[in-house]
């Protein structure tokens, strides 16, 4: 692979390029424009495998944006257009001949408000197997059991699993959502907010299952809440006005940051 002259020096940037042996996504000088207006400008990292990586900065520093270059879902807006390279295990993610549908099935997405179908507990489950062909009901009653197993949800709705998901407190729709996600077994899970709109309790509850997941999947998280950021991430990566200032060991952001700008968004001197 060429190394392109931002991504040498990145790697020349102990700020920039912790030492991570097993990426599973390479993002490589990556540049997003909505329109005219440039939302991200040359951003190079890569993202472990089988840990959590969290994206923080100020509200419209690009950090949701970035988490949706990773499975494409900036393809749906008009007006985006995108320079550089993400790529996923051995292949770019920007290749023409890419199945995106089959993108989208190893990079699942949980968003910032849960939005389970109007359908049984059951069905938001078994949704994304039915599309990819899984009708058998022993085959689908394994899946769904393993999967609410999996987001910690099972011994409290497997009794109602054919009574409506929109029923379920915020909490628990959320996790079903993530439930959802790990149904048709992703490699990587990226989460957009997911706690935003919950309380602490719910919260913890999310964050517990993110721990437990670490060993299956890899997972990027979105927040603005830093604490849980220093919690539930292996690393973090801080943005601002669409730049990557500084990416590293969690601990190491949180308590000795290379640069003047992170020690100062992190202690709230400001964003």
């Amino acid at each position: 692979m060429i190394m392109t002259e931002t991504l040498a020096e990145a790697v020349r940037d102990p700020a920039l390029a912790p030492r991570i042996e097993h990426p599973i996504l390479n993002i490589d000088d990556l540049s997003l424009w909505y329109g005219e207006k440039k939302a991200l400008k040359n951003i190079s990292m890569r993202i472990p495998e089988k840990q959590i990586t969290a994206f923080i900065g100020p509200s419209g520093c690009g950090k949701s944006t970035l988490l949706r270059c990773i499975n494409r879902l900036n393809d749906l807006i008009d007006s985006v257009r995108i320079e550089g390279d993400i790529r996923f295990e051995d292949g770019s993610i920007y290749d023409p001949k890419l199945d995106i549908n089959a993108l989208r099935k190893r990079i699942g997405m949980v968003f910032q408000k849960s939005n389970p179908f109007p359908k049984s507990i059951y069905e938001n489950v078994a949704y994304g197997c039915r599309i990819q062909g899984i009708n058998k009901k022993r085959d689908l009653d394994e899946i769904v059991e393993r999967s609410l197993r999996g987001a910690a949800l099972w011994d409290e709705v497997k009794d109602r699993l054919d009574e409506s998901a929109l029923g379920m407190s915020g909490g628990q729709q959320q996790r079903l959502c993530i439930a959802r996600a790990i149904a048709v077994e992703p490699e990587v899970i990226l989460l957009d907010e997911p706690c935003s709109a919950l309380d602490p309790i719910a919260t913890a509850r999310i964050e517990e299952l993110m721990q437990d997941l670490k060993s299956r999947y890899t997972q990027v998280i979105v927040t603005h809440n830093m604490q849980q950021a220093s919690r539930v991430s292996d690393y973090t990566a801080f943005l601002y006005l669409g730049e990557l200032v500084e990416y590293g060991p969690t601990d190491r952001i949180f308590i000795n940051p290379i640069k003047k700008q992170t020690e100062d968004y992190i202690t709230g001197r400001f964003g």
